[in-house]
């Protein structure tokens, strides 16, 4: 009796427990938490959920994609540095765009993308296809896309947080301090040597704005002798105007750069017979990494973390994934 028992008891547990186990070996595999596009792949939607390794991207149609991080700074190095530098350079910029990337995710910029591919707000952007249509060839499409893989992964980080890596053409000799620019103090954007940038492009500019063409852009009349418009100058820690009267107005070099277009703050005038000649040295906005210094830096076969750590003092690589 006992042993009968037993067999209905066993033969109720085993009806129960199969369906289960079929269920279970039935389900599906549950999906990586860190999915991965396929190259080149663009969809819509939310990057909540993998803040790693996608990017939201706002398109100058006013579309919200989401791109693979890796394959969105291919583009990013073929639309902001020649592939013609050194590899070392390019990972260089590869790492910079990466970390500047990062932080426009986490803070959101815009209201519909965390980066936009305009380089005057963000960083410049550019499809492969965009790229071949007359600017360049497959060749260079692989060269950027080496300089990402070797550094797949590494940000640049300040005590833990990852940092503001702006970046710029070429500093003129020398690096501004963001407060000078911004009028916001980072520890690790402080002006810094930038030699070998003597035979780069921009490195020196000289342009003349005659009296006409100088009032038309400061919106005001100026008086009719040119040598007496300079007055005094104060300067920053990196070279540029701080602040220039001119012809009887204080003005910003940052505003006056804005307002006459120069490539950088760093500027001298010299009076002419109807007008001044204004020389600048670099182009933008000279705070964080000169791409013209790391390309120089690059020439004399100084390391990636030598480079980086040059232009950004005090920091230090980190993988994203080690990163809060």
């Amino acid at each position: 009796m006992k042993e009968s028992y037993l067999r209905v008891i066993m033969a109720i547990l085993i009806g129960l427990v199969m369906p289960l186990l079929v269920v279970q070996l039935c389900k599906p595999p549950v999906p990586s938490s860190d999915p991965q596009d396929t190259p080149g792949e663009v969809t819509s939607g939310s990057v909540s959920d993998a803040p790693v390794t996608r990017i939201s991207v706002l398109l100058p149609s006013g579309e919200n994609c989401i791109m693979n991080m890796e394959e969105y700074l291919v583009g990013v190095i073929l639309a902001e540095m020649p592939t013609t530098y050194e590899m070392t350079a390019l990972q260089a910029q590869a790492v910079v765009a990466r970390t500047y990337a990062c932080k426009r995710q986490m803070e959101q910029r815009h209201a519909d993308g965390a980066v936009c591919t305009d380089s005057a707000c963000c960083q410049a952007y550019l499809t492969n296809g965009e790229y071949l249509n007359g600017l360049g060839y497959e060749e260079d499409i692989r060269i950027a896309k080496e300089a990402v893989e070797t550094t797949k992964g590494l940000i640049l980080t300040y005590q833990g947080s990852v940092i503001e890596a702006t970046y710029f053409h070429c500093s003129g000799g020398r690096t501004e301090e963001a407060l000078a620019v911004w009028g916001v103090d980072y520890p690790y954007l402080r002006s810094v040597d930038s030699p070998g940038e003597e035979n780069m492009e921009h490195f020196s500019d000289r342009v003349f704005f005659s009296k006409e063409n100088l009032e038309q852009k400061l919106s005001r009349e100026l008086s009719s002798i040119p040598k007496d418009w300079v007055g005094w100058t104060t300067y920053t820690t990196g070279g540029g105007v701080d602040k220039m009267n001119f012809d009887g107005t204080i003005y910003r070099g940052v505003d006056l750069r804005r307002m006459l277009g120069l490539y950088s703050t760093a500027f001298t005038v010299a009076p002419a017979e109807d007008g001044v000649w204004i020389t600048t040295l670099g182009k933008g906005h000279r705070v964080g990494m000169s791409q013209s210094g790391a390309q120089a830096m690059a020439c004399s076969a100084k390391t990636l973390s030598e480079i980086l750590n040059h232009y950004y003092p005090g920091t230090r690589i980190d993988k994203m994934q080690d990163v809060g």
